[in-house]
């Protein structure tokens, strides 16, 4: 089963592997050991902006697809306070920008911190992509690095153009 930007999947069956490709976003594997229950977000970008309200949207912030994430367990009938929690992805793709994957990747923490949620594994940030494969039930995953960032081209310098010697000028 995969799991695009902006989606949440939650499921109780033992055969079913969820997998997902982030950069800078991130994907929270939440699962509950007793009740055997787990679920999959990938979410781009942690909270919304000033203004940004239209629903449709929403489902890419991180602290809409959590909260999603969590409720869809506990209707299956998770237990909040079994839940353990595994992050993925936050890479910085490309210099020069704003630090996304970063800042998706504090998020995650800190609302697992605050929801008081065990972080019983993590692999974010660096340069490159990854592919992630997740058991829900068991709460076993596989992170991959899928294609580091390409490496950057060196800047051609021009050689420099020695200084004329005084006293000497030649004509063409």
């Amino acid at each position: 089963m995969t799991i695009m930007q902006g989606e949440t999947r939650v499921s109780d069956d033992a055969g079913v592997i969820m997998t997902t490709v982030l950069g800078s976003c991130i994907s929270a594997c939440l699962y509950d050991p007793v009740a055997k229950v787990g679920g999959l977000n990938h979410f781009l970008l942690a909270e919304p902006g000033n203004g940004d309200t239209d629903v449709r949207s929403l489902q890419r912030y991180g602290v809409y697809a959590m909260e999603v994430l969590i409720n869809a367990m506990m209707a299956m009938g998770a237990s909040r306070s079994n839940l353990k929690a595994r992050i993925y992805g936050g890479a910085s793709l490309r210099d020069g920008f704003r630090d996304i994957g970063a800042t998706n990747a504090l998020f995650a923490r800190r609302f697992l911190r605050d929801e008081r949620i065990a972080l019983v594994g993590e692999d974010v940030g660096g340069h490159g992509a990854r592919r992630v494969e997740f058991r829900p039930t068991l709460g076993l995953a596989r992170c991959r690095i899928a294609a580091d960032r390409p490496a950057e081209r060196p800047r051609l310098v021009a050689p420099p153009i020695p200084a004329a010697q005084l006293g000497d000028v030649e004509f063409f």
